[in-house]
Order: C-alpha cells, then sequence, then structure tokens
C-alpha cells in the first residue's frame, strides 16, 4: 500500500485496506517473524529460553501482559521493543485526537467529519514509532489523567452544555487507542485509581464520569510491577490482576557469563577509552561475581534486588579509573588492575538498599567485602587455596613470596602508580613472577595474575592488607601484630 498516494476516505477504501485490531497486529507480525525465523527481540540476553517465549505466547494469545520482576531486568526495555511488531504505518481520520481508524471511528469528532465528508475526509498516517505510550505510576495520578476527565474550558470555547460528549478532554489512556500502552510500577497507583482500569480492560470500553459513552478501545496493555511492591509500597488489586490475562516473571543473569555479555553491551564505553586501556578478561569476570555476591549476601536486601545496572556502571568506573592513572603518568597505554576496583565503590554504594545488619557496618564496608570476597573467589579458581599448600607437605608455591614479606618487605601499591612502577614494585616480589608465569606467557596477563596473587594471599590471610586513603599496604601479618603490642607498651 503506498500511502504517500493515499490522502481521502475513498483512496483508502480502494486500496483495500480493512481494519485490524493492535493485538491481531501484533499476533499476524510475530507469526510471520516466527515463521522466518527472525529474532524478534534483538539485544534482550538471557531470557531467550525463559521469558521471550512466554512474551511471544502472549501476543499470539491477544493477552494483556504484566511483567513481575526485580529492578533491572529489562521490563520496560522489552516493553518498547514490542513497536517492532507493529505495522510501519496506520491510517487515523485527520485531527483525530485518539488515532481514530476511517473505517471503524470512535470519537465524536472523527463521526462527524466522516458523515460530513464522505469519501473525500482527509487522512493521515502514524508510525509505529508514535503508537507506543508510556506512564510512571506514582501516587499522584488522577483517574483524569489516565481515562479522561470534562472540560470546562473546551465547553465554554465551543458554547457546549456539559451534557455534550465533545467537552470530554481524554487521558493517556483513550489516546492509546490503537497503540502499545504501557503503565510502569503499577503497585504504586492508587487503588481507587487501579479500579478505573477494570472496564477497559475486560470490555475494552470507556467511562468519564456520568457520560454513558460505549468505547470500544483497542489498546495493547503492558503492565511492569517489582515483587516488593506487594508488600512495601502498595498492591495491584485483585480484579485488576485477574483481568491481565499473562502475568511474566522476569529474572537477573543465571550465568557470568551471560552478565558479561549484557554489561559490555550496555556500557557506555568512549573510542579514546577502549584504544588506551586493556582490560583482562578475567577481572571482566571478577566484575560480575562482585553483583553475583551482592544477591546472596546477608547484608543486601534480596528483596529489592541488584540491577544489572551496577554491573553496568562498575565496568564504565572501571575503565574510567584507569583513565584517569594513565592521562595523570601520560602513559599512552595501561591495563585494568585490582587496584583499580576501589574506584567502582561509588558504583556499589548507590545500588544496593541495605538490611539492618548491612547498615551497622556501613555502605562503604560493604562494598570493600564484595570487592574482597570476588577477588578470593577468582583467586581460588586460578590457583590454589594458601592454607591447604601449607598442609599438604609438598613444596608451598607461595614459599618465596611469604617469605619475602617475613624478611619485612612491604609491597606498597598506590591507585595513581604509572604503569612502570606498578610493575617494578611487583617485580621486587620474590619469586611472584615465576609463580604467575606458570600459568600465562602473556606479559599483560602475568602481570595481572601477579596482582592477583598479592590480593589473593590477603583475602585468604596469608599476608596482610592495610588500605590508607589511596594506598594498599602488603606486609607480613605477624608484623602488623607486633607493631601493635610495641605501641601498646610504650
Amino acid at each position: 500500500m503506498e500511502i504517500n498516494k493515499i490522502k481521502t476516505l475513498g483512496q483508502l477504501k480502494k486500496a483495500g485496506y480493512i481494519a485490524k485490531s493492535i493485538k491481531q497486529e501484533l499476533r499476524d507480525n510475530l507469526v510471520q517473524k516466527l515463521q522466518n525465523n527472525e529474532k524478534v527481540f534483538q539485544g534482550i540476553i538471557g531470557f531467550e529460553d525463559t521469558v521471550l517465549p512466554d512474551i511471544e505466547r502472549a501476543i499470539l494469545s491477544k493477552h494483556n501482559v504484566l511483567l513481575l520482576g526485580l529492578r533491572g531486568q529489562a521490563k520496560t526495555r522489552i516493553a518498547r521493543m514490542m513497536t517492532e511488531l507493529l505495522d510501519d504505518y496506520i491510517p487515523i481520520v485527520e485531527g483525530s485526537e485518539i488515532n481514530d481508524d476511517p473505517i471503524m471511528p470512535l470519537s465524536r469528532y472523527a463521526i462527524d467529519v466522516i458523515q460530513e465528508h464522505g469519501d473525500k475526509t482527509p487522512i493521515t498516517w502514524v508510525h509505529k514509532t508514535d503508537r507506543y505510550v508510556e506512564k510512571l505510576a506514582t501516587p499522584d495520578v488522577s483517574v483524569a489523567d489516565l481515562i479522561g476527565d470534562v472540560d470546562p474550558i473546551k465547553a465554554a470555547a465551543l458554547k457546549l452544555p456539559y451534557s455534550d460528549e465533545r467537552v470530554i478532554h481524554f487521558g493517556l489512556v483513550p489516546r492509546s487507542h490503537r497503540s502499545i500502552f504501557v503503565l510502569n510500577e503499577l503497585p504504586d497507583l492508587q487503588a481507587r485509581i487501579q479500579v478505573s482500569l477494570f472496564n477497559i480492560l475486560q470490555e475494552g470500553d470507556l467511562q468519564i464520569r456520568g457520560f454513558k459513552l460505549r468505547f470500544p478501545l483497542d489498546i495493547q496493555f503492558v503492565f511492569t510491577a517489582n515483587p516488593e511492591d506487594y508488600t512495601n509500597r502498595g498492591s495491584i488489586v485483585t480484579p485488576l490482576k485477574d483481568r491481565i490475562e499473562s502475568q511474566i516473571l522476569t529474572h537477573y543473569p543465571k550465568t557470568i557469563e551471560v552478565a558479561r555479555t549484557i554489561t559490555e553491551q550496555e556500557a557506555l564505553i568512549d573510542s579514546e577509552q577502549n584504544d588506551r586501556v586493556h582490560v583482562v578478561s578475567d577481572l571482566r569476570i571478577l566484575l560480575e561475581m562482585i553483583s553475583f555476591n551482592a544477591r546472596e549476601s546477608e547484608y543486601i536486601d534480596e528483596k529489592s534486588g541488584v540491577s544489572a545496572r551496577m554491573s553496568i556502571s562498575a565496568l564504565e568506573n572501571l575503565i574510567s579509573a584507569a583513565e584517569r592513572r594513565a592521562l595523570i603518568n601520560r602513559d599512552k597505554k595501561t591495563s585494568v588492575r585490582i587496584t583499580d576496583f576501589w574506584g567502582v565503590i561509588p558504583s556499589v554504594t548507590g545500588k544496593v538498599e541495605l538490611v539492618y545488619e548491612g547498615e551497622q557496618e556501613g555502605p562503604y564496608g560493604v562494598a570493600i567485602e564484595l570487592i574482597n570476597d570476588a577477588i578470593k573467589e577468582t583467586f581460588l579458581q586460578t590457583f590454589i587455596d594458601p592454607d591447604k599448600a601449607a598442609k599438604s607437605g609438598d613444596k608451598d608455591p607461595y614459599g618465596p613470596v611469604k617469605a619475602w614479606f617475613s624478611g619485612g618487605n612491604k609491597l606498597e601499591l598506590l591507585n595513581d602508580d604509572s604503569e612502570k612502577d606498578f610493575r617494578v614494585k611487583l617485580d621486587k616480589v620474590s619469586g611472584l613472577k615465576a609463580l604467575a608465569s606458570d600459568f600465562s606467557s602473556d606479559q599483560e596477563e602475568i602481570y595481572y595474575l601477579m596482582e592477583l596473587i598479592i590480593h589473593g594471599l590477603a583475602a585468604c590471610e596469608a599476608i596482610g592488607k592495610d588500605i590508607i586513603d589511596t594506598q594498599m599496604n602488603f606486609s607480613d601479618p605477624l608484623s602488623g601484630m607486633f607493631d601493635d603490642l610495641s605501641s601498646e607498651v610504650e
């Protein structure tokens, strides 16, 4: 259908246009994509075998949808991507407030225009991107906002009595006729406002004030909600939930690899940063471990969840920490270090909600513990546990390293150490490079492994570690004990 040539109702009829509901439209386009083995929801990762098939089944069933899941689980993004299943353009009566179909007009305005002009009624075309309406449910949302109300200014301007339906000002829902309407955080909507949606969902009609309107709206509803809202901030009233045909549960990434793919896809990394900063693959995995551990942490409210945005923000901060250091030292190239992870603490503290025990530890303390746990876990996945190595009776692979610290030596790593200074300091630790070289021949990775061994031994309490502002001091664990005793004697 060449829409540029179709500008009147008569031309539309001659072209063979057939009115179709939005749910039928979504279904037909989905059927075609599935038959052609086309991917429907591009860029949605980790839901291929769970959430996305449920959504496709709901669309095939012509259902309204409730996406239920914790924050940062791509609920709104999925809703927005449903516009890709709409026809590219649909015709409407020109000047219509509610996207009136020229073949099946609803509003008084459209009906009057068609009665007056007949087949010469002017029509216009609406693109699918303009057929998406989104509203965040907040406690101050009113029935007038969603459904509509009598407009006294319109009544006065048109010199109409309040009994005339032309004085109605339509709300967001009627203006979403033949569109996708998304209502985010549904439980935050007051119960009496939720009730106003009953008839629209069940019978598809509209009720405003005392008007007896039979207004069969054609809308694809998508609601989103967080499970915590059912107990903490509000609830979805039971009759409304009963009218939403498909409730689909979302979830966080189930594997580190899926989480990493999502983070790398969503993180906004500047091209200059990519050129200047190298990130060892294992450090990207370590980063994801922080989020996975946070979701299991006793200090963090599991009902609130830990959004995927935490890993995304953390990766951006991690690379920026390395870039800042390189700029300060005028290094053309640098690699992300484990010490750079202390630069991601602001990304962690702002993305988690703590329970009472977590509040006692404090946001900074919880973030430090999450990072240390991730470092220890990463270390033990590559290297033998220091305790087991010491008790095995075989030669302790960490012996030379621990002996170096036992000899009174200390390793001081500054956040802003240049690449050269950083490597020189690690090279001074006896046996460290030889141990790391047993696991890799790549120079970049060797220095990452050297640093991992140091941090891992500290996490396993085989050596001591102190954090002072922008400096990390590693030493023999007993030296700190003796220092404390000597200070007490003095």
